[in-house]
């Protein structure tokens, strides 16, 4: 990942309103999403240190909601929801998804969008980092990640970022207050890995899940875990690793929702060169019944990955 560019560079696009971005893959629709998502990003950061406070109510996973999610996920779904050509807007902090009152995509698109409207929202209290995770797939959810066509997140860190892929290749962003500068329109993943990040409690690891991360602390990885799944990907991104959110001993299928979190952030890693996998297969193989449900991921440098895969078989 690239250090930011100048003030005059043309790369520079003004999305504050939600247009005019960059030709972010080259499909009008998905294009149309990220110009919204980017657009939001400012004013959604604004309000964080304001809405900090837990409200009275919990998401369908059993975690409960502070006003900053709340506020994140009704200004993405108003914005996306406008977007021609997007079918409807599912959001891990709401039950079921919402349809689009009229889809009006060009030549016939209906795109479904799977959106975390505020990853790592816990780290508000230490002031850590955190950001927003956004799936678009061609078939109503549930679906498996056959279907997803592209996939962004946004890092709320000392920088705001944009990193979005569509399965070619991955490119970030750099979002200062309306505009829009590439900074890497090639994202690549190191293949020497430095870095690792395992989710969970230790004592409740696998046999499995232990001896993998024995072995990269063997290898003299460094740790990396910063409690926003966004952010501990970004590490991998920039440095090369692995991070994961494994299977548990008394919760095989992990933490982590598929639809929202697993398979956006799998697209973005092998965009990017990399490799992900759940541990019993591709990630793009899973056949999701519910819009919640969970499973393992790992991701990252292909090396790493592999030997996950090896080992659990």
């Amino acid at each position: 990942m690239s250090e930011g560019l100048s003030d005059t560079d043309p790369s520079m696009r003004d999305v504050s309103d939600g247009s005019d971005g960059p030709a972010w893959t080259g499909d009008p629709v998905v294009d149309r999403v990220c110009d919204i998502l980017a657009g939001a990003a400012p004013e959604i950061k604004r309000v964080l240190a304001r809405r900090r406070a837990y409200i009275d109510r919990e998401n369908p996973s059993g975690d409960r909601i502070r006003a900053a999610d709340e506020f994140a996920d009704t200004r993405l779904e108003e914005g996306l929801l406008a977007v021609g050509g997007v079918a409807s807007y599912a959001s891990e902090e709401r039950e079921a998804a919402v349809a689009a009152d009229e889809v009006g995509g060009p030549a016939g698109t209906a795109y479904h969008l799977a959106v975390d409207p505020l990853d790592g929202s816990s780290n508000l209290q230490s002031n850590s980092p955190m950001g927003t995770i956004v799936g678009v797939y061609d078939e109503p959810l549930p679906a498996s990640g056959d279907h997803l066509v592209a996939a962004a997140y946004i890092l709320y860190g000392p920088n705001t970022t944009m990193v979005v892929a569509d399965g070619d290749r991955a490119a970030e962003y750099l979002l200062v207050e309306g505009e829009a500068t590439a900074l890497d329109d090639d994202l690549s993943i190191p293949e020497d890995p430095t870095v690792y990040g395992m989710g969970g409690r230790r004592p409740d690891w696998t046999e499995r899940v232990r001896e993998a991360t024995e072995a990269m602390e063997a290898d003299r990885l460094k740790l990396r875990y910063g409690g926003a799944f966004v952010a501990d990907v970004t590490q991998v991104l920039v440095h090369g690793g692995l991070f994961a959110y494994p299977e548990l001993r008394d919760n095989p299928e992990g933490k982590l929702r598929y639809h929202f979190e697993c398979a956006p952030m799998g697209l973005v890693v092998t965009s990017a060169g990399g490799a992900a996998t759940t541990g019993e297969g591709d990630w793009r193989s899973v056949e999701p019944t519910a819009l919640h449900e969970r499973s393992p991921i790992y991701l990252g440098t292909g090396s790493l990955v592999a030997d996950i895969e090896e080992r659990f078989r």
